[in-house]
């Protein structure tokens, strides 16, 4: 027991929990604090001085999963296996050691700050892909190959009603283009259009898109109306306008059954009375003297359908007499105030009559009832009552309401409606000195220039200059290719 005893004090105990916890001796077998290798391990006492049974060395930690640091040498080994006793390197590994002189070199505290420095990532540096000679962008879903193909005319459609009815769908789509490809849409129906069934299955593809397309309704209308001027075939059996008012008329001689129909046949029903509505709006006739009017056929036509749908006073019925009238009902009225009928007041009293007495939904009460109301204010228009006369503060009552608010030194409020406004404007700007140093005509009365626009130098920089001129150069070159 003495003999185990003949050191200071707790440096045994110092000793082995050092090296247990570094790792850095042989009974180790890894990195101090996961960071590195030890420093070369101490003197052992000689193995015959036994050692008490209290001071056995703990057993060594795993090994790190971390890497040495650059440039130091250590032992790798090849598996992170425990060791089976304590000290004992595993069998597969081969150590690899550095001179004693350079682990003796090798400061431990330095090991730890070099693996406790963060490893700095450096970004890629993203270069631009724009460019000058880029293709001209278009949105996903546009398409620019509409006005080739219907410039080039039909050669890529084996029969007319494939080139009409793509021509149809692309303005359903593009309604804006009917300006601009129309014409040669008219132009090449001349050439293609030289029988009476062809006239007559042109019709039916334009009529049935019209009615079958609730947004195509103003822009068949259109169509038709620029078709009957435009198509120069005038077969035995009718031109197109009144092959088009025939094939309207078949639809028109069946309304009283089909506004009793079932819901299918009242909506298709609904459709052709809407477009019915667009043709009567836009479908003009010139007459012998050059004069232009509408259909009187199409006149007559509305009033018998609106009695259709009155007559019947189911809601869809109601909601399409509704929107036939306040998409017509100025112009009919008109029309018949010229002949002298009261026709309008028999259906402003009819719609008084529904509302009183029909079984509808209270929705579409309230929108008849706004229909009169839209009626009784002449369908929304503003007829002036005088002539026009320029607003002057004399006949204008609100002449002087958008004008701003001045307060003299006092605080007194002023506007330009005031009798002195002038003095008191005048007496504003002197006191606040606006304009100090300039006329009214900008006469510069201070003698020296502005020292804000003295600095102001005509000249370019030298390096916005160099930009310049190869920026002209550039353009020039282009230019020429």
């Amino acid at each position: 027991m003495s003999d185990g005893f003949d050191r200071a004090p707790g440096a045994g105990r110092g000793r082995s929990r050092g090296l247990g916890r570094g790792g850095g001796g042989p009974e180790g077998g890894g990195f101090p604090n996961g960071a590195g290798p030890a420093e070369p391990a101490r003197q052992q006492p000689p193995p015959s001085q036994p050692k008490a049974p209290g001071f056995l060395q703990p057993p060594p930690l795993r090994q790190p999963r971390t890497a040495p640091p650059p440039g130091a040498q250590c032992e790798v080994p090849a598996s992170p296996q425990r060791p089976s006793r304590p000290g004992a390197l595993p069998e597969q590994t081969k150590p690899l050691r550095a001179p004693p002189s350079s682990q003796d070199k090798i400061p431990q505290q330095n090991l730890e700050s070099a693996m406790a420095k963060p490893q700095v990532v450096v970004a890629p540096v993203l270069m631009s892909k724009l460019s000058v000679n880029a293709p001209e962008f278009y949105p996903s879903g546009y398409s620019s190959n509409y006005t080739e193909s219907y410039e080039d005319g039909c050669e890529d459609y084996p029969t007319l009603s494939e080139y009409v009815q793509d021509f149809l769908n692309h303005l359903t789509e593009q309604p804006g283009s009917f300006e601009t490809e129309i014409e040669q849409f008219a132009e090449t129906l001349n050439g293609w259009v030289t029988t009476d069934d062809a006239l007559q299955e042109l019709v039916e593809l334009i009529y049935q898109q019209a009615t079958s397309i609730p947004n195509f309704s103003y822009m068949g209308a259109r169509l038709c109306n620029y078709l009957s001027h435009h198509l120069t075939i005038s077969p035995q059996s009718g031109n197109f306008r009144q092959l088009l008012l025939q094939r309207c008329r078949t639809e028109y001689e069946v309304k009283d059954q089909a506004a009793k129909g079932d819901e299918v046949t009242r909506k298709r029903f609904h459709a052709f009375v809407l477009f019915l509505g667009e043709l009567y709006l836009n479908l003009e006739i010139k007459g012998t003297n050059g004069q232009v009017t509408r259909a009187d056929i199409l006149q007559v036509g509305l009033r018998e359908l609106l009695n259709a749908l009155f007559s019947n006073p189911m809601d869809d019925n109601l909601i399409c007499a509704v929107k036939l009238l306040k998409l017509t009902g100025s112009v009919l009225e008109d029309a018949w105030k010229e002949k002298g009928k009261m026709d309008m007041e028999e259906i402003i009293q009819r719609i008084e009559n529904v509302v009183l007495d029909a079984n509808c939904s209270r929705d579409v009460k309230q929108m008849l009832l706004k229909l009169v109301e839209l009626r009784s204010s002449n369908w929304g228009r503003v007829h002036a009552t005088s002539t026009y006369r320029e607003a002057t503060p004399e006949n204008d009552p609100n002449y002087f309401m958008n004008e701003p608010t001045f307060y003299t030194s006092d605080g007194v409020p002023f506007t330009a409606a005031d009798p002195d406004y002038q003095e008191k404007y005048q007496e504003l700007l002197e006191r606040e000195d606006f304009f100090p140093d300039y006329e009214e005509n900008g006469t510069d009365l201070a003698g020296a220039g502005d020292p804000y626009l003295d600095d102001i130098d005509d000249e370019m920089d030298p390096e916005i200059e160099e930009a310049y001129e190869k920026f002209c150069l550039e353009s020039e070159r282009k230019r020429k290719q």
